[in-house]
């Protein structure tokens, strides 16, 4: 009988070597092809040096700062859809000017604590309907009254969450999200783990953009692990110089110590745009139930709206009527605004019913084809509750 031990020998080596014919081409391209997405991407950095200082009309010490916020991070090209990002964070306080709390005590607050920290790092996914980020991340949605990044603190909100953006139609637009953490402005110490589930379909009208949404809040690592649930509906567009924006939300929160609240919130405004200004009357409701619990949008980019003197990045119990008018315009190749606010409570309770007022000014300018510097003011006068307070901001920046 012939020994077919060689024969077999030979047709393995012959099979062996066929298969890697063909796998080391296939695989050598998908490692160029990897090593493309690594070296194709995008380097960016984001540096803002800041001055900011604020008096208050009580026995707190006038407080300054001066910090420096440094980003640098890096964006893969594309790989059959996917791609990286990851980006470092670090807050600096310059030239020994920490005369703020919490840095320093017994002075008024200025919401940027030094901090390092991975700002964003997350997977993404884009195809033609769909778009889908796993990991921490900047997310915002719409105007951020409900969703934003609180990007003028030096230490910007992210998520650490799942989102998609579905596309499914040319002018329908469903965003899906789970955040489950909740990376705050003040480093890691107001850091809040979370089970939120965010639903926003907007749909592209010839008069503006028509939005549903449902805002399903829950914490998870506090006692009580409230929840918020809100559901409302937006509208906005533009029409030739003017513009518009109509919004109603109803809100329901259970702090899970037997007391449940009910809250709504309303908006309405209009801009219009003549000889180079742009003139803007607004009036937003954030409800009250029974002078005993306030709206609350814990996610927004708050400092955006009720004033920039931050008097009220909580709701009061009493609810918040803002009655605002704003007129803006060009300057020196710059943008300057003056903005008006008449606070008042939604419900009168415990005798607290004027909220005071407030003036804010500003003037921001791009220079060169990646600087930016500008100055800032807030007045806020107290009503019923809360004192006095000035603020001033004096930065410049740098990005690319």
């Amino acid at each position: 009988m012939a020994n077919t031990k060689p024969m077999a020998k030979a047709v393995a080596i012959s099979s062996l070597l066929s298969a890697m014919g063909i796998a080391i081409p296939y695989n050598a391209m998908a490692a160029d092809a990897f090593a493309e997405a690594l070296t194709s991407g995008k380097a960016s950095g984001d540096f803002r040096l800041r001055y900011e200082s604020v008096e208050q009309d009580n026995t707190l010490k006038d407080a300054e700062a001066l910090t420096l916020r440094s980003r640098v991070g890096y964006t893969t090209g594309a790989m059959s859809g996917f791609s990286a990002m990851i980006e470092f964070e670090d807050v600096r306080i310059v030239g020994g000017m920490d005369e703020y709390a919490p840095a320093t005590p017994g002075y008024s607050i200025i919401g940027d604590p030094e901090t390092t920290e991975v700002e964003q790092a997350h997977i993404k996914y884009s195809a033609d309907w769909v778009t889908a980020k796993y990991g921490r991340q900047v997310f915002t949605l719409d105007n951020h009254r409900f969703v934003g990044h609180v990007g003028w603190r030096q230490d910007r909100q992210t998520f650490d969450a799942l989102t998609t953006v579905f596309t499914p139609m040319e002018d329908l637009t469903v965003t899906y999200a789970y955040l489950f953490k909740r990376n705050r402005i003040a480093a890691e110490t107001d850091d809040r783990k979370s089970k939120d589930h965010i639903l926003n379909v907007g749909y592209k009208t010839p008069v503006g953009t028509l939005t549903g949404y449902g805002y399903f809040l829950e914490e998870v690592d506090t006692p009580t692990e409230p929840t918020i649930d809100t559901i409302g509906v937006r509208f906005a567009g533009t029409s030739g110089a003017f513009s518009y924006a109509l919004e109603f939300a109803t809100q329901e929160k259970d702090d899970n110590t037997g007391a449940d609240f009910d809250a709504d919130y309303m908006l309405a405004e209009g801009a219009f745009a003549f000889s180079g200004l742009k003139a803007t009357l607004g009036y937003e409701v954030l409800g009250s139930d029974d002078g005993s619990y306030g709206f609350s949008t814990p996610l927004a980019t708050l400092h955006k709206f009720n004033g920039w003197a931050d008097q009220f990045l909580g709701t009061p119990a009493q609810g918040l009527v803002d009655l605002y008018v704003s007129l803006g315009g060009k300057l020196a190749g710059g943008n300057w605004a003056v903005v008006y606010h008449e606070f008042e409570a939604d419900e009168e309770s415990g005798g607290i019913d004027d909220l005071g007022d407030e003036i804010d000014l500003v003037y921001s300018t791009n220079f060169g084809s990646n600087y930016n510097a500008g100055i800032k003011y807030a007045a806020y006068t107290a009503g019923d509750t809360k004192v006095d307070t000035d603020k001033l901001w004096v930065w410049v920046g740098m990005t690319f």
